[in-house]
């Protein structure tokens, strides 16, 4: 009841009816965008996603009852509270006749807004507190969701000259982070303990093999899954979490609205030992506060200066990184746990980007700073990011994640933001795992690695292939891991039964800072029979594993075909590999993960029907299941985090809880915001609605 309470008064707060659906306004039409990204609505969506609630005012979002008029009971705009001149707090009437507390508008102004919160006027006069005045402090529990009034009908305005943000200095290093509570190692461990040590399990492709018979490329599955927390989020491993955010002139409107909405879901559902921290970029990038812990006082600080944002202004991507970068290698403290995040909705038009001296491909590594390259598993920061909307650089987006370790996702409808952020969050404040190793040694003396099929994660061999490695990395509670080991098996000799290969699993326990071994001391062992009757049995999960490694082979052949134009190649490959996959092992037993990547590749598929189609709406996609392939973890694309979806590849209960939250509490969910509706009962609509001209540069 309690979380319910709060998140009424957080829609009362941004100026919502508690059922909201949130229209497109005429400012997300602009002239100069391309007519894909805000195509207007057919009358007949709209007539069936009209809402049963009140109609929303012309801005396109009911005002709060609470902060436009005067009432008898004159309340502060920003905090929500009642203005008494008997109260103690100085009250601050701007020129254009509304009324603040002092300490409100004067925090509200430190953060770059020189207009008035409720109508938009420019302010000449501004209000500034002295230096030596005393820190504000919430005086409620809600406090931190009072904050955020006006942010969406502030935000929805547009057609002004933005004011110049951020006016406050930055220190030059960046060591101001908030102390890290160092209580939490001194707390009992069975309320911070997982549910056991990672799970480990091992499947030959068969269980055996006749002496007379030799099997090359024989496959060992080891599967490792993570195990389940005890306790709630707050208990789990602190995170220190950064969030990149473009407020570039695109954002304007609906956009920025539904990022401030998605934000103060994140912030909301950070444990007071959690820190974070936000970097705002346009055509420049500015760090809104340090490394903070989420308690309710830094809850409420918090999104008071995310609601100061204004759209406005370019993109500058790699200045923002570099700005991230610094909060994350110059903090002073450190919690277990650390991640980054970026959304855009653009393209860097800062930074020069060329293509690579050995080939075409345009190298985007020189977005990404050195310290964020992926290195050893104890130095690794993820930089998780999310293209939003259709105008963004999927292929920046994806190499910045790909070469930090983290997972780009594709936020092709506005309404799914928040959604999006939940899944990624419900696994980062869910790392049971750190520092994973995977270590494999062959056993009977003839045997030698052949391959070691591990997707991105960094692999390696001895040199005469006795033995080899896997560096994971971290994993979420419940998360799962499969590799597959792959040797050539000979004729065999006397012997009955064979050993292979034997798996060790190394790992870090983040709370207890403690290191775990599983493993090492069994033998993945197959029969050798004299004789044999039949053929032996398939293993459905050796299948399974060669069915996604297949799958993923074919996404990254299809992309590379639509890259050079050549989309008859590219459908040709990705029907080819759906065709296989639909006659597998694992797929006639009705295996979930094939039948999910059966419909994937369809989906792709219908993604490159033309050049402009891939361009708009599959390279992005295309590349976020690459992603999540190449690192089996979820990633969002397409309707991914819906229940409904065949397409929920490596998704965690963890996950799925923040999730159904997410859906649970957003007030602005409706199907009509989705920016295309690619159902497969419209596929003609795909080649009918992007018969645009090309995206005209920001």
């Amino acid at each position: 009841m309690g979380g319910e309470s709060k998140w009424r008064k957080m829609k009362l707060a941004l100026g919502l009816n508690t059922c909201l659906y949130l229209p497109k306004t005429t400012d997300d039409y602009d002239s100069t965008r391309s007519p894909s990204s805000h195509a207007p609505p057919r009358s007949s969506d709209v007539r069936h996603r009209m809402p049963t609630t009140p109609t929303p005012s012309s801005s396109g979002l009911q005002m709060s009852k609470y902060g436009i008029k005067s009432s008898s009971k004159q309340m502060c705009a920003i905090c929500l509270t009642s203005m008494k001149a008997t109260d103690g707090h100085a009250i601050f009437t701007a020129e254009c006749s509304h009324s603040f507390h002092f300490h409100c508008i004067t925090s509200n102004v430190k953060h770059g807004n020189r207009v008035c919160p409720v109508c938009r006027a420019k302010w000449k006069e501004i209000p500034l507190e002295r230096s030596g005045s005393s820190r504000v402090k919430s005086s409620t529990n809600s406090g931190s969701w009072m904050a955020l009034q006006g942010m969406a009908h502030q935000q929805l305005y547009s057609g002004r000259s933005a004011p110049l943000l951020f006016q406050a200095p930055e220190p030059l290093v960046f060591n101001d982070d908030e102390l890290v509570n160092h209580k939490v190692e001194e707390m009992p461990s069975g309320d911070f303990d997982s549910c056991g040590g990672v799970e480990m399990k091992t499947y030959p492709e068969i269980s055996w093999l006749a002496k007379s018979t030799c099997f090359d490329n024989f496959g060992i599955l080891i599967n490792l899954k993570a195990p389940i927390t005890k306790g709630n989020l707050n208990s789990q491993a602190p995170i220190d979490l950064v969030t990149v955010l473009d407020i570039s002139g695109s954002m304007t409107g609906t956009k920025i609205a539904l990022l401030k909405q998605a934000m103060g879901f994140v912030v909301q559902n950070l444990g007071p030992l959690d820190r974070l921290s936000v970097i705002a970029f346009s055509s420049s990038a500015r760090r809104l506060f340090p490394l903070r812990r989420m308690t309710e006082t830094g809850k409420q600080e918090s999104l008071q200066m995310i609601n100061s944002l204004v759209a406005n202004g370019g993109t500058n991507i790699a200045e923002a990184l570099k700005k991230g970068a610094k909060v994350m290698t110059e903090r002073k403290f450190k919690n277990p746990v650390s991640s980054m995040i970026l959304l855009s909705d653009g393209q860097d038009t800062y930074t020069s980007i060329s293509p690579r001296k050995t080939g075409s491909r345009t190298d985007y590594q020189t977005l990404l700073p050195s310290s964020m390259q992926c290195k050893t598993d104890e130095t690794r920061i993820p930089i998780h990011t999310f293209g939003f909307g259709m105008d963004h650089d999927a292929s920046a987006m994806h190499s910045i994640s790909e070469h930090s370790g983290g997972m780009f996702s594709f936020i092709e409808a506005e309404n799914v933001i928040q959604d999006a952020f939940a899944q990624c969050i419900g696994g980062l404040l869910s790392v049971v795992v750190q520092e994973l190793r995977v270590e494999v040694e062959c056993v009977h003396p003839v045997l030698r690695l052949g391959s070691i099929k591990a997707g991105s994660y960094k692999v390696g061999m001895d040199e005469n292939g006795r033995s080899g490695f896997i560096e994971v990395g971290d994993l979420y509670a419940e998360e799962e891991r499969d590799f597959l080991v792959a040797m050539d098996v000979p004729v065999g000799e006397s012997d009955d039964k064979m050993s292979l290969v034997k798996f060790k699993v190394i790992h870090k326990d983040p709370i207890k800072k403690t290191t775990v071994t599983v493993g090492g001391n069994e033998d993945v062992i197959i029969s050798r029979p004299e004789s044999t009757i039949g053929e032996p049995i398939v293993s459905v999960e050796v299948d399974r594993q060669r069915n996604r490694l297949r799958a993923a082979s074919a996404i990254a052949e299809a992309r590379a075909a639509a890259e050079r134009g050549n989309l008859a190649a590219a459908t040709s490959v990705l029907e080819d590999c759906r065709k296989k996959l639909s006659e597998s092992v694992s797929a006639r037993r009705g295996d979930r993960l094939c039948i999910g990547l059966v419909a994937e590749l369809r989906e792709m598929k219908e993604r490159m029907a033309t050049q402009r189609v891939y361009e708009s709406l599959g390279r992005a996609y295309v590349l976020s299941g690459l992603s999540s392939h190449s690192w089996q973890r979820a990633t969002a694309r397409g309707d991914s985090t819906e229940m409904t979806s065949q397409i929920q590849s490596y998704q965690t209960q963890s996950m799925v809880d923040m999730v159904n939250l997410s859906q649970t509490m957003c007030f602005s969910r409706s199907p009509s915001t989705s920016m295309v509706n690619h159902s497969p009962k419209n596929k003609k609509s795909l080649r009918s609605i992007y018969s645009f001209p090309p995206p005209q540069p920001r």
